[in-house]
């Protein structure tokens, strides 16, 4: 298995952080990975991608230049995500905020409220989470069998205590994932 992912959104949504956690938790389930995230310079509001790769195999370019899915959080990423993403591929859509649907009809389109779960567990903050259960539930890249201690892993001490509603997140996302076609 081999998955290659495209994750875009603006600065403050959660873009790298989603990637670095996606990675990790690949490594976790000792997998091979790749990440490259790339971010404007402005501290909120720039536009904010990450690429990675999670593959069962070793991995012999870490580019991805035709992914397999894509996460579409804001509207200005529609474009962008919907002119790489390969035929048949898988299109996660923040739906609070992307409200038009992609012009292509070979994708595979999966709309999740990501703002608004995360708002309904306590932030809009977690709408990142969100969409890592989404994502990690229509791929399989992930199996995020063991989320608690992994996030328990990445995140330091001071941030356990957000750890129950990131799991709260990420299993909702997961349970809100469903693609229409």
């Amino acid at each position: 298995m081999t998955e290659k992912s495209f994750f875009a959104g603006f600065g403050g949504q959660g873009i790298i952080s989603l990637g670095q956690i996606w990675v990790y938790c690949a490594m976790q389930e000792g997998k091979n990975v790749t990440f490259f995230p790339f971010y404007g310079a402005e501290k909120r509001g720039g536009i904010a991608r990450a690429s990675v790769i999670v593959s069962d195999e070793e991995i012999a370019s870490p580019l991805v230049t035709l992914p397999d899915s894509v996460l579409v959080m804001n509207p200005d990423s529609l474009p962008l995500c919907e002119g790489m993403l390969k035929p048949g591929g898988l299109m996660l859509v923040n739906s609070s905020l992307v409200k038009t649907p992609p012009n292509r009809k070979d994708l595979k389109v999966a709309p999740v409220d990501a703002q608004g779960i995360a708002e309904s567990i306590g932030s809009p903050k977690f709408a990142n989470m969100v969409a890592l259960g989404a994502m990690a539930k229509l791929t399989g890249a992930l199996d995020l069998a063991d989320i608690e201690l992994i996030l328990k892993k990445f995140f330091p001490p001071d941030k356990h205590r957000f750890i129950p509603q990131n799991v709260e997140a990420i299993q909702a996302g997961g349970n809100a994932a469903k693609i229409f076609t």
